[in-house]
């Protein structure tokens, strides 16, 4: 208890009204407000995630794009997919699946 006492004794000085103030006003601001700190930290990661992820589904619609073009201008592609894909073969081949 006295040590309690003597860190009042020590603080009680640093106490007035303004920095009473300015301790509620960061209350305030961290845990307390609609849009607080902490809540818009979450969101902030929320959004860096968000992000992430629409550069993730771009990648994957640009390598699709590219695919259906080489399928639109190249028989080869077109007839690896075929045969890759869908085991179609010409007539006189015939195919050995390995698994």
């Amino acid at each position: 208890m006295r040590k309690i006492l003597a860190f009042y004794e020590k603080i009680k000085p640093y106490f007035n009204k303004y920095v009473i103030v300015l301790i509620l006003f960061g209350v305030l601001i961290v845990f307390i407000d609609e849009h607080n700190l902490i809540r818009r930290m979450r969101y902030d990661s929320k959004i860096r995630s968000l992000r992430k992820e629409i550069r993730r589904y771009e990648r994957e619609r640009d390598r699709a794009l590219e695919q259906l073009e080489d399928l639109r201008t190249g028989s080869e592609e077109l007839e690896k997919i075929a045969r890759e894909r869908y085991l179609m073969k010409k007539d006189d081949e015939e195919i050995f699946l390995l698994e």
